[in-house]
């Protein structure tokens, strides 16, 4: 790959700040191929030098990949003016390398949310091309019944008059009011929207998977981790 500046690789690393990483370079604690580096803007290839600072050495990766179970109350967005984001939710050695998430949900919808820098991943994921199936758990005001099943497999038409794309709804047995809605598209608002559109409320939404990616139960409301190293070939796969 192309060299870049050893305080801009660090810094993306997560190793702190441009600035503090131009001071610990000044405090002479990084080095490059075993050699002390005393300029901020000295170049390395990431990926073939060997870069240690204080005593650590750098493993460089390009991408970053998290699944992040989203909390109600926050945005889908990198930045807000009024808002709390799920970017602000995340340490600053993620933050470095500038994520941002893949598609949205709704402020007060929570589950799972796909966030990373992998800019083409992100626009193949939400291509119209590329289908991705997102299934949501949802909890109506009322009971859903076999005519709403029947409606969203014709394609729900919203109050302004868009005609939603086939979707799946499956009832619980259990309970008629708790319901999975699968979709192959992603309006404003849209389960909400389909199930108005039906006479009826959604009280409660969450998304539980994203294309081959499932929400991991372990992870608490607000909570994320990276993905297995099988997660991210089924989700390159996707379309292949």
């Amino acid at each position: 790959m192309a060299k870049e500046r050893v305080d801009k690789v660090l810094s993306n690393m997560g190793f702190g700040s441009r600035r503090e990483i131009k001071e610990k370079i000044k405090k002479k604690v990084v080095t490059v191929e075993g050699e002390v580096i005393t300029d901020p803007g000295f170049k390395v290839d990431p990926e073939e030098d060997k870069i240690i600072i204080e005593g650590e050495e750098v493993f460089y990766r390009k991408y970053i990949y998290l699944m992040m179970n989203k909390p109600q109350g926050v945005v889908s967005a990198t930045f807000d003016n009024h808002d709390e984001t799920v970017i602000d939710l995340l340490p600053f050695d993620y933050k470095a390398f500038d994520p941002a998430p893949v598609g949205r949900l709704d402020k007060d919808t929570v589950g799972l949310l796909l966030i990373t820098n992998d800019g083409e991943m992100n626009h193949k994921l939400l291509s119209p091309k590329s289908h991705v199936d997102k299934v949501y758990y949802a909890y109506l005001e009322k009971e859903a019944s076999e005519e709403d099943v029947k409606a969203f497999e014709k394609g729900v038409v919203l109050s302004d008059g868009y005609k939603c794309m086939p979707a799946g709804l499956e009832i619980f047995e259990e309970d008629a009011k708790e319901v999975h809605v699968t979709l192959r598209e992603g309006k404003f608002h849209q389960v909400k929207r389909m199930f108005h559109a039906r006479g009826n409320e959604v009280t409660y939404l969450q998304r539980v998977s994203f294309g081959p990616l499932k929400l991991d139960e372990d992870l608490e409301e607000g909570d994320f981790r990276e993905l297995t190293e099988e997660e991210l070939s089924a989700l390159t796969n996707v379309n292949n």
